[in-house]
């Protein structure tokens, strides 16, 4: 693949576009344009070589809604590019501007708007971990979170993610009941905020941002309850991956419940010996009331409990939570002591069969560590891998993509692509697309990002 070359723009006058955003906290150096242009795609070489040279010509950092009317307005005044972004740990490039423009920062963003009982609502820029700290002083939590949610926001989550911590208990994002309203900014000359509400909101979830500035959302709360993180080892991986699929058991609450083999033992190393190079882990939160069988699974199952305590008992030891050492931290670990990984997705034709994982490790031998996370949708179960693959090449990554998709119905979602179509989604999102000629009819928004949209649907340009 090759570097990505930018659409040749018309000229435009800089001096003017700075004057029309007079007012708001405009950024051109170069160092800060550069560094936030940028999201975690550097775990792909594919995208590292590909995105080098994205870099917006302006970053507008905005605070109110009032101040992403003004930029919207004169994006669409000059025709230029528009990329919202917030803490920017998506892996996929999602927030890198393509064609240069306007990134629209909004971690300013950030006030909690309304807790009620089920529900908060909060503006897009909003850490999550904020949030659910938040949430906590009422007695209530988020029913899901990425890893990164030390960082990451709640616009970012909605508009680039799938689902994550939580998603075994909760399901996905896009599951009934878990997204319940948001309001968007459209990109017009003359802004427009619409507001959506339940099923509504799957036509800018998942959306990478291209059609419309999410403002602010309204999600799903929970009681909170003190979940008791858990190192379970075994043997073989085989085992580790029997256990995951006994606990799906609906006696067990469980929170988040993932497989990890040996090999990434090396990596975790705050783990120390609770996660030894010769045993496969299984790391899970599980709530209190459900600790006597989850133990007596574990047992049954020849598994030692290494780890348990609640998240404060495992700080004070100098112990990662378990949604540290679960999803993409995998990978992150990994990438921490060595570049020379990069890695992939899968999702695996339900019901799970672990042969399947058995099968690849035979295959790929030292090419390629296994994980898998286990997480419902429309209330079934389903089980997801991110892989841990060597890189040797773009030719060789591909090679392990067509191996991986043509035994046992597995799905890869390639995290080596920046179009929400080839990232995964596989089809054109066409309620996306009807979504976006209302929100983004001169089509600027994060361009690049969905081979949905055609340059000739776009109006007033």
């Amino acid at each position: 693949m090759n570097a990505r070359t930018p659409t040749p723009a018309p000229a435009v006058d800089w001096d003017a576009v700075r004057a029309d955003l007079r007012g708001l906290n405009v950024i051109t150096a170069p160092g800060q344009r550069k560094q936030l242009s940028k999201d975690f795609y550097w775990y792909s070489p594919i995208l590292t070589a590909q995105l080098a040279g994205c870099v917006a010509d302006l970053v507008v950092k905005v605070g109110t809604e009032d101040d992403v009317r003004q930029a919207a307005a004169v994006a669409a005044k000059w025709k230029l590019p528009l990329t919202v972004r917030a803490g920017g740990t998506g892996n996929y490039g999602q927030c890198v501007p393509l064609e240069g423009g306007i990134v629209l920062d909004v971690t300013q963003m950030c006030r909690v708007l309304d807790i009620r009982e089920g529900s908060i609502r909060v503006e897009a820029g909003a850490r999550m971990h904020d949030i659910d700290l938040a949430a906590r002083e009422t007695g209530q939590a988020l029913r899901m979170w990425p890893s990164t949610w030390h960082v990451a926001s709640i616009g970012g989550f909605i508009a680039g993610g799938f689902g994550g911590i939580g998603s075994f208990r909760h399901g996905i994002l896009r599951d009934p009941g878990n997204l319940l309203r948001a309001r968007v900014m459209t990109a017009e000359r003359e802004p427009r905020v619409i507001e959506l509400h339940g099923d509504e909101i799957q036509q800018v979830h998942h959306a990478y941002g291209t059609n419309g500035v999410i403002l602010d959302v309204e999600v799903a709360l929970s009681p909170a309850v003190d979940w008791v993180h858990c190192t379970v080892l075994f043997d073989t991986y085989r085992g580790a991956l029997d256990f995951g699929i006994a606990a799906q058991a609906p006696s067990l609450d469980i929170f988040l419940l993932s497989t990890v083999e040996a090999r990434f033992s090396p990596y975790y190393t705050a783990m120390r010996d609770r996660f030894p190079a010769d045993r496969h882990a299984v790391f899970a939160m599980v709530s209190p009331e459900s600790m006597a069988d989850f133990r007596a699974l574990a047992d049954a199952q020849g598994g030692i409990i290494s780890v348990a305590g609640t998240e404060a008992e495992l700080l004070a030891e100098g112990l990662p939570p378990a949604y540290e050492c679960a999803f993409n931290h995998t990978t992150l670990q990994a990438l921490k002591a060595d570049r020379s990984w990069t890695y992939l997705q899968v999702a695996y034709t339900q019901p799970f069969d672990p042969a399947v994982v058995e099968r690849h490790l035979q295959i790929f031998g030292d090419d390629v560590l296994q994980h898998q996370d286990f997480a419902r949708a429309n209330g079934e179960c389903g089980t997801f891998g991110i892989l841990l693959v060597r890189w040797k090449g773009e030719a060789h990554q591909y090679e392990v993509i067509r191996e991986i998709e043509s035994q046992g119905g597995c799905v890869i979602f390639n995290p080596h692509v920046v179009t929400i179509e080839d990232g995964g989604m596989k089809t054109i999102d066409t309620q996306q697309i009807e979504f976006k000629k209302r929100s983004d009819p001169m089509g600027l928004m994060n361009p690049g990002k969905t081979r949905g949209w055609r340059a000739d649907m776009a109006v007033g340009r």
